[in-house]
Protein backbone atom coordinates (compact mmCIF):
# COMPACT_ATOMS: atom_id res chain seq x y z
CA UNK A 1 0.00 0.00 0.00
CA UNK A 2 1.55 3.42 -1.15
CA UNK A 3 2.25 5.71 2.09
CA UNK A 4 0.70 8.35 2.50
CA UNK A 5 3.96 9.65 4.53
CA UNK A 6 6.37 8.69 1.46
CA UNK A 7 4.31 10.24 -1.23
CA UNK A 8 4.42 13.88 0.93
CA UNK A 9 8.48 13.61 1.47
CA UNK A 10 8.77 13.39 -1.92
CA UNK A 11 7.19 16.46 -2.64
CA UNK A 12 9.89 18.15 -0.74
CA UNK A 13 8.47 20.11 1.48
CA UNK A 14 11.69 21.27 3.18
CA UNK A 15 12.73 23.24 -0.27
CA UNK A 16 9.70 25.50 -0.31
CA UNK A 17 11.27 27.84 1.29
CA UNK A 18 12.88 28.61 -2.07
CA UNK A 19 9.31 29.94 -3.66
CA UNK A 20 8.95 32.50 -0.50
CA UNK A 21 10.66 34.65 -3.38
CA UNK A 22 7.23 34.68 -5.21
CA UNK A 23 6.49 37.42 -2.07
CA UNK A 24 9.03 39.75 -3.12
CA UNK A 25 6.96 41.99 -5.59
CA UNK A 26 4.49 42.06 -2.75
CA UNK A 27 6.78 43.23 0.29
CA UNK A 28 8.99 45.92 -1.80
CA UNK A 29 6.04 47.14 -2.69
CA UNK A 30 3.87 47.29 0.66
CA UNK A 31 3.97 50.98 0.30
CA UNK A 32 0.96 50.59 -2.20
CA UNK A 33 -0.99 49.60 0.70
CA UNK A 34 -2.19 45.75 -0.54
CA UNK A 35 -5.83 45.16 0.31
CA UNK A 36 -6.01 41.33 2.08
CA UNK A 37 -6.81 40.00 -1.53
CA UNK A 38 -3.54 40.83 -2.94
CA UNK A 39 -1.79 38.78 -0.31
CA UNK A 40 -4.41 35.89 -0.49
CA UNK A 41 -3.92 35.82 -4.65
CA UNK A 42 0.14 35.69 -3.76
CA UNK A 43 -0.06 32.90 -1.51
CA UNK A 44 -2.12 31.03 -3.96
CA UNK A 45 0.61 31.78 -6.28
CA UNK A 46 3.16 30.81 -3.41
CA UNK A 47 1.26 27.24 -2.79
CA UNK A 48 0.91 26.55 -6.82
CA UNK A 49 4.48 27.26 -7.15
CA UNK A 50 5.19 24.21 -4.47
CA UNK A 51 3.19 22.10 -6.18
CA UNK A 52 4.59 22.52 -9.76
CA UNK A 53 8.44 22.79 -8.25
CA UNK A 54 7.38 19.43 -6.02
CA UNK A 55 6.07 17.75 -9.52
CA UNK A 56 9.38 18.24 -10.97
CA UNK A 57 11.39 17.26 -7.65
CA UNK A 58 9.19 13.57 -8.09
CA UNK A 59 10.39 13.45 -12.09
CA UNK A 60 14.27 14.81 -10.63
CA UNK A 61 14.48 11.73 -8.22
CA UNK A 62 12.95 9.60 -10.78
CA UNK A 63 15.75 10.51 -13.50
CA UNK A 64 18.61 10.20 -10.56
CA UNK A 65 17.46 7.23 -9.03
CA UNK A 66 20.93 5.85 -9.18
CA UNK A 67 23.14 8.17 -8.14
CA UNK A 68 20.82 9.29 -5.51
CA UNK A 69 21.07 5.73 -3.80
CA UNK A 70 24.72 6.49 -3.54
CA UNK A 71 24.41 9.54 -2.12
CA UNK A 72 24.52 9.30 1.98
CA UNK A 73 21.44 11.46 2.43
CA UNK A 74 19.66 11.35 -1.16
CA UNK A 75 19.30 7.88 -0.44
CA UNK A 76 16.74 7.76 2.33
CA UNK A 77 14.52 9.60 -0.36
CA UNK A 78 11.30 7.82 -0.42
CA UNK A 79 11.67 7.17 -4.24
CA UNK A 80 15.58 5.90 -4.25
CA UNK A 81 14.06 4.12 -0.98
CA UNK A 82 11.99 1.92 -3.14
CA UNK A 83 9.42 3.53 -0.35
CA UNK A 84 7.62 5.01 -3.78
CA UNK A 85 7.65 2.91 -6.47
CA UNK A 86 8.59 5.04 -10.10
CA UNK A 87 4.85 4.11 -11.93
CA UNK A 88 3.18 5.53 -8.90
CA UNK A 89 6.02 8.41 -8.54
CA UNK A 90 5.44 9.70 -12.26
CA UNK A 91 1.96 9.07 -12.51
CA UNK A 92 1.62 11.45 -9.04
CA UNK A 93 4.23 13.63 -10.58
CA UNK A 94 2.11 14.49 -14.41
CA UNK A 95 -1.44 14.64 -12.16
CA UNK A 96 0.25 17.74 -9.71
CA UNK A 97 1.88 18.86 -12.85
CA UNK A 98 -1.53 18.99 -14.51
CA UNK A 99 -3.52 20.42 -12.25
CA UNK A 100 -1.37 22.93 -10.76
CA UNK A 101 -0.77 24.57 -13.98
CA UNK A 102 -4.59 24.53 -14.99
CA UNK A 103 -4.58 26.83 -11.51
CA UNK A 104 -1.96 29.02 -12.69
CA UNK A 105 -3.55 29.91 -16.08
CA UNK A 106 -7.17 30.26 -13.91
CA UNK A 107 -5.16 32.37 -11.23
CA UNK A 108 -3.77 34.19 -14.16
CA UNK A 109 -2.89 33.80 -17.44
CA UNK A 110 0.73 35.60 -17.57
CA UNK A 111 1.07 33.87 -14.30
CA UNK A 112 0.50 30.77 -15.63
CA UNK A 113 3.10 31.27 -18.69
CA UNK A 114 6.15 31.81 -16.13
CA UNK A 115 4.78 29.35 -14.10
CA UNK A 116 5.24 26.74 -17.01
CA UNK A 117 8.42 28.39 -18.17
CA UNK A 118 9.81 27.90 -14.85
CA UNK A 119 9.00 23.65 -15.23
CA UNK A 120 10.26 24.28 -18.45
CA UNK A 121 13.35 25.31 -17.04
CA UNK A 122 13.93 22.95 -14.36
CA UNK A 123 12.62 19.83 -16.37
CA UNK A 124 15.49 21.03 -18.91
CA UNK A 125 17.90 20.81 -16.28
CA UNK A 126 16.98 17.54 -14.70
CA UNK A 127 17.56 16.72 -18.22
CA UNK A 128 21.29 17.49 -19.70
CA UNK A 129 21.38 21.36 -18.42
CA UNK A 130 22.62 19.90 -14.83
CA UNK A 131 25.72 18.50 -16.82
CA UNK A 132 27.48 21.86 -18.55
CA UNK A 133 29.69 23.54 -16.32
CA UNK A 134 28.61 27.15 -15.67
CA UNK A 135 25.01 26.82 -17.51
CA UNK A 136 23.57 24.55 -15.04
CA UNK A 137 24.09 27.68 -11.86
CA UNK A 138 22.83 29.44 -14.74
CA UNK A 139 20.06 27.43 -14.80
CA UNK A 140 19.30 27.24 -11.04
CA UNK A 141 19.67 31.24 -10.67
CA UNK A 142 17.24 31.54 -13.87
CA UNK A 143 14.48 29.42 -11.56
CA UNK A 144 14.67 31.84 -8.33
CA UNK A 145 14.37 34.81 -11.01
CA UNK A 146 11.60 33.64 -12.43
CA UNK A 147 10.02 32.84 -9.27
CA UNK A 148 10.54 36.67 -8.27
CA UNK A 149 8.97 37.68 -11.38
CA UNK A 150 6.22 35.88 -11.43
CA UNK A 151 5.10 37.50 -7.79
CA UNK A 152 5.43 40.85 -9.10
CA UNK A 153 3.40 39.96 -12.71
CA UNK A 154 0.72 38.78 -10.60
CA UNK A 155 -0.52 41.06 -8.29
CA UNK A 156 0.51 43.38 -11.22
CA UNK A 157 3.31 45.55 -9.85
CA UNK A 158 6.41 47.33 -11.67
CA UNK A 159 9.52 44.45 -11.98
CA UNK A 160 11.98 46.36 -10.24
CA UNK A 161 15.51 45.77 -11.91
CA UNK A 162 17.07 46.13 -8.33
CA UNK A 163 14.79 43.25 -7.68
CA UNK A 164 15.78 41.08 -10.99
CA UNK A 165 19.62 42.32 -9.98
CA UNK A 166 19.36 40.89 -6.17
CA UNK A 167 17.41 37.72 -6.83
CA UNK A 168 20.14 37.62 -9.69
CA UNK A 169 23.39 37.90 -7.25
CA UNK A 170 21.82 35.97 -4.46
CA UNK A 171 20.69 32.66 -6.21
CA UNK A 172 23.84 32.60 -8.18
CA UNK A 173 25.86 33.00 -4.46
CA UNK A 174 23.73 29.91 -3.16
CA UNK A 175 24.09 27.99 -5.94
CA UNK A 176 27.85 27.95 -5.90
CA UNK A 177 27.93 27.69 -2.37
CA UNK A 178 25.95 24.45 -3.10
CA UNK A 179 28.26 23.16 -5.15
CA UNK A 180 30.89 23.83 -2.79
CA UNK A 181 29.12 21.84 0.29
CA UNK A 182 28.65 18.57 -2.44
CA UNK A 183 32.53 18.73 -3.24
CA UNK A 184 33.43 19.02 0.55
CA UNK A 185 30.65 16.42 2.18
CA UNK A 186 30.29 13.88 -0.81
CA UNK A 187 32.94 10.79 -1.26
CA UNK A 188 35.11 11.74 -4.38
CA UNK A 189 34.21 15.10 -4.36
CA UNK A 190 30.58 14.32 -5.23
CA UNK A 191 31.58 13.00 -9.03
CA UNK A 192 30.10 9.78 -8.30
CA UNK A 193 26.81 11.62 -7.74
CA UNK A 194 27.25 14.72 -10.09
CA UNK A 195 29.34 14.38 -12.76
CA UNK A 196 30.00 17.76 -13.56
CA UNK A 197 31.51 18.62 -10.03
CA UNK A 198 34.80 17.46 -11.81
CA UNK A 199 34.50 20.49 -13.77
CA UNK A 200 34.68 22.79 -10.38
CA UNK A 201 37.17 22.82 -7.89
CA UNK A 202 37.14 24.15 -4.31
CA UNK A 203 39.77 27.21 -5.04
CA UNK A 204 37.07 28.43 -8.03
CA UNK A 205 34.22 27.88 -6.33
CA UNK A 206 35.75 30.15 -3.47
CA UNK A 207 36.68 33.34 -5.65
CA UNK A 208 33.49 33.04 -7.42
CA UNK A 209 31.75 33.00 -3.85
CA UNK A 210 33.73 36.14 -2.72
CA UNK A 211 32.25 37.91 -6.24
CA UNK A 212 28.70 37.28 -5.94
CA UNK A 213 28.66 38.18 -2.26
CA UNK A 214 30.44 41.10 -2.90
CA UNK A 215 28.24 41.78 -5.62
CA UNK A 216 25.21 40.93 -3.99
CA UNK A 217 26.04 43.45 -1.37
CA UNK A 218 26.75 46.38 -3.69
CA UNK A 219 23.82 45.89 -5.87
CA UNK A 220 21.49 45.74 -2.51
CA UNK A 221 23.53 48.88 -1.03
CA UNK A 222 22.38 50.25 -4.61
CA UNK A 223 19.04 49.72 -4.53
CA UNK A 224 18.59 51.38 -0.50
CA UNK A 225 20.09 54.25 -1.95
CA UNK A 226 17.66 54.69 -4.46
CA UNK A 227 14.57 52.62 -3.28
CA UNK A 228 11.45 54.38 -4.06
CA UNK A 229 8.02 54.71 -3.55
CA UNK A 230 5.08 53.76 -5.69
CA UNK A 231 4.77 56.99 -6.28
CA UNK A 232 7.94 58.24 -7.27
CA UNK A 233 9.53 59.29 -4.28
CA UNK A 234 12.82 58.24 -2.42
CA UNK A 235 12.84 55.99 0.40
CA UNK A 236 15.99 56.10 2.43
CA UNK A 237 15.09 53.92 5.37
CA UNK A 238 15.33 51.39 3.67
CA UNK A 239 19.03 51.86 4.13
CA UNK A 240 18.01 50.17 7.75
CA UNK A 241 18.14 46.39 6.64
CA UNK A 242 21.57 46.87 5.54
CA UNK A 243 23.10 45.65 8.43
CA UNK A 244 20.77 42.18 8.00
CA UNK A 245 21.71 41.84 4.38
CA UNK A 246 25.40 41.77 5.94
CA UNK A 247 24.87 39.66 8.53
CA UNK A 248 22.59 37.18 6.46
CA UNK A 249 25.34 36.96 3.87
CA UNK A 250 28.63 36.82 6.22
CA UNK A 251 26.31 34.21 8.40
CA UNK A 252 26.08 31.86 5.53
CA UNK A 253 29.50 32.19 4.40
CA UNK A 254 30.49 31.29 7.57
CA UNK A 255 28.57 28.01 8.05
CA UNK A 256 29.78 27.31 4.47
CA UNK A 257 32.90 27.82 5.88
CA UNK A 258 33.38 26.18 9.30
CA UNK A 259 30.43 23.11 8.83
CA UNK A 260 29.95 22.80 5.43
CA UNK A 261 26.25 23.68 5.05
CA UNK A 262 25.98 25.22 1.85
CA UNK A 263 24.90 22.05 0.03
CA UNK A 264 21.68 22.24 1.18
CA UNK A 265 20.35 25.74 1.62
CA UNK A 266 16.98 25.36 2.45
CA UNK A 267 18.26 23.28 5.41
CA UNK A 268 20.22 25.84 6.57
CA UNK A 269 17.52 28.87 6.38
CA UNK A 270 14.86 26.17 8.98
CA UNK A 271 18.07 24.82 10.64
CA UNK A 272 20.46 27.60 11.55
CA UNK A 273 18.11 29.91 14.60
CA UNK A 274 20.72 33.17 13.86
CA UNK A 275 20.08 32.67 10.54
CA UNK A 276 16.11 32.57 10.65
CA UNK A 277 16.01 35.25 13.25
CA UNK A 278 17.84 37.39 11.26
CA UNK A 279 15.33 36.56 8.11
CA UNK A 280 12.38 37.77 10.23
CA UNK A 281 13.81 40.61 11.06
CA UNK A 282 14.88 41.74 8.23
CA UNK A 283 11.55 41.00 6.84
CA UNK A 284 9.65 43.03 9.59
CA UNK A 285 12.35 46.16 9.24
CA UNK A 286 11.85 45.90 5.24
CA UNK A 287 7.99 46.37 5.65
CA UNK A 288 8.56 49.35 8.39
CA UNK A 289 11.09 51.01 6.25
CA UNK A 290 8.65 51.17 3.33
CA UNK A 291 5.80 51.98 5.45
CA UNK A 292 7.68 55.26 6.73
Amino acid sequence: MLSITAIWRSLRPKQWTKNLLVFAGYLFTIERGHPLSTLLIVTAGFVLFCAVSSSGYILNDVSDIDRDQKHPRKRNRPIAAGQVSIPAAVLFSVVLLLASLAGSFVLDIPFGCLITAYFVLTFAYSLFLKHFVIIDLLAITAGFVIRAVAGAVLIDVAISPWLLVCTTLLALFLGLAKRRGEMMTLDNGGVDYRPILSQYSTEMLDQMLTISASASLMAYFLYTFTANYYTGEQHPAMMATVPFVIYGLFRYLFLIHTKDAGSAPEQVLLEDKPLLINLILYIIMAAIALKI
